[in-house]
């Protein structure tokens, strides 16, 4: 079919919302256009896009096609990856529960057990449902940080990881077979029977445990003051759960802890921006607070606000994870636990802040692409062959993993962590910042930053294309006077890693640049790692580095 034939097969053919909402732009071309020029991508990871009406949005009919490549992966698997079955959660977005019921009720009319979950809960914990229920694999819906607009769609397999981009191929090929995702059948909650079972707290109680077991101390007695904002999400109940458990004084930002499908009272439920912490901020001017955190919608990511001499300062994911990696070592070595075969995951476009410490520590560092996927699965891999000890995993946007009972990472988790951390060196007569100080004294000041160039729509992807031809036509030797030591296309990538379209500038000092299109959204993502002497030495380096990129901030 050509475009305007789809588009009258959708509107014939759809349910009466649906087709209300596609007659409505019947004599707007261009957004008929970008509804119908392509199909939504099921990437890698999942998928996620506009929610609307029309192949290129995401809507039930693209999730049920999604499910429907998805059942028959599981299919092919034989029957006892059927009864194993699939858990599913979804968070607090536009139709989340509307989609979940979808994937389940497909699922279901394919014969497939589903576990789904009553109400919210976080990305994390879908992750710890699939391995603490035996299923095969799991599905959470979710556009993480996304404006409202946006939704999305993610599956995991049978270790509670993200799918990695071999397995999920399987997938997209099942679901490139399907012709017409307007006659998928799915069944209701009523019909499906014993195929779709509701599960809530029999999962929450022992992941809470669970996280609550990696405490360092077990004292109750705490000495700071927390303010937090889930940022209208799904991490409202885990996060004041497990922080109240753990005894520390805790006041949420009230307006931001009702799930608002709109995110009214945030002017971005993104823990990265600095104005997702402008109700936080005031609250901890008016409670004398040490730290402010915020988890994003779906509570995988964690940003964190530290009161330090009378300003407030956000620190970067680089930067909490350093901190979080750097306390839990010391921890370690302080109680005797840190195994001699430890090993840290991060990612190619993190701050190789970590590595340092790391190595300080003994604990060796690998290195993933972009995507908590990828940490997950190399969790995985060591499991299965040398046995050594996972001791953290992060990357610099803002998600990071401690305990891996969960393979996906997990702002829970993070959270209670960071705020121990807190508790801890405020004893010692310490922020957080006179912890980060004292970091880069040790290991070396490091400057991190990211700028995102958002260029949305069919027009928007030749955009980012041609950027990353140009960067690849123009490989220099040096940039602003800075040599560079090799340049790493990972469209041919060195070993261990697979193909992607990332680039990677390796300065000869140790500092870092790299350029990737991101997998979820309209963006091109430049990332920045200056090493220097000092902080005045670091920013005259990121600024010379990245006007030759010519973005900005």
């Amino acid at each position: 079919m050509n475009l305007k034939e789809k588009y009258l097969h959708w509107t014939e053919n759809s349910d009466p919302d649906t087709a209300a909402e596609l007659k409505a732009i019947g004599k707007d071309e261009k957004e008929i256009y970008e509804r119908f020029y392509k199909n939504l991508e099921f990437g890698t990871g999942g998928m996620r896009g506009l929610i609307g009406a029309g192949p290129n949005r995401i809507n039930r009919y693209t999730v049920a096609k999604a499910t429907k490549g998805l059942a028959e992966y599981i299919k092919a698997a034989g029957e006892a990856a059927m009864k194993k079955g699939v858990a599913i959660a979804h968070d607090n977005r536009r139709k989340s529960r509307e989609f979940a019921e979808v994937t389940a009720g497909v699922l279901a009319a394919n014969g497939i057990k589903c576990y789904l979950f009553e109400d919210l809960r976080t990305t994390p914990e879908l992750s710890y449902a699939v391995r603490r229920l035996s299923c095969f694999g799991g599905v959470v819906i979710t556009a993480s940080h996304n404006p409202p607009e946006y939704n999305g769609y993610k599956i995991y397999d049978d270790t509670g990881c993200q799918f990695v981009p071999d397995t999920a191929q399987q997938v997209i090929d099942e679901i490139e077979k399907i012709e017409d995702e307007l006659k998928i059948e799915l069944l209701s909650l009523k019909d499906a029977g014993e195929l779709i079972e509701i599960i809530g707290k029999e999962i929450d109680e022992p992941y809470y445990e669970e996280v609550l077991a990696l405490r360092f101390d077990k004292n109750t007695d705490k000495n700071i003051k927390v303010i937090y904002t889930p940022q209208h999400g799904t991490g409202n109940i885990p996060v004041r759960y497990v922080l109240g458990k753990a005894g520390y004084d805790l006041t949420p930002v009230e307006a931001q802890c009702i799930p608002d499908t709109e995110f009214s009272a945030t002017k971005n439920p993104n823990p990265e921006a600095k104005e997702a912490y402008e109700l936080a901020i005031e609250l901890m001017k008016e409670k004398g607070a040490d730290i402010a955190i915020a988890t994003d919608p779906d509570c995988d990511r964690l940003g964190a606000v530290i009161s330090h001499n009378g300003e407030y300062t956000l620190l970067t994911g680089n930067q909490s994870g350093a901190i979080i990696l750097y306390y839990i070592l010391s921890r370690m070595k302080e109680q005797g636990t840190l195994p001699k075969n430890g090993i840290m995951f991060n990612t190619v476009v993190t701050s190789t802040l970590g590595d340092k410490i790391a190595a300080g520590f003994g604990v060796e560092t690998e290195k993933t692409l972009t995507g908590f996927k990828f940490i997950g699965d190399k969790i995985k891999q060591h499991e299965r062959t040398d046995g050594k000890k996972f001791v953290f995993g992060y990357e610099e946007s803002y998600g990071c993993l401690i305990g891996d009972f969960v393979r996906d990472k997990d702002a829970v988790q993070a959270s209670l962590m960071f705020c121990e951390a807190a508790d801890y060196y405020k004893k010692q007569g310490k922020t957080l910042i006179d912890v980060l100080n004292d970091i880069y004294k040790k290991y070396g000041y490091f400057a991190d930053n990211l700028v995102s160039v958002t260029l949305k729509g069919a027009e928007g992807a030749k955009q980012i294309s041609k950027i990353m031809d140009e960067l690849r036509a123009n490989i220099p030797d040096a940039i602003a006077g800075h040599p560079i030591k090799e340049v790493v296309d990972f469209k041919d990538p060195p070993e261990g890693f697979i193909a992607s379209n990332v680039l990677l500038y390796n300065f000869t000092d140790g500092s870092f640049a790299a350029v990737r299109p991101s997998g979820t959204e309209p963006k091109c993502k430049f990332y920045y790692c200056i090493c220097a002497e000092n902080k005045a030495a670091a920013e005259a380096k990121m600024a010379a580095i990245k006007n030759y990129f010519k973005v900005e901030s």
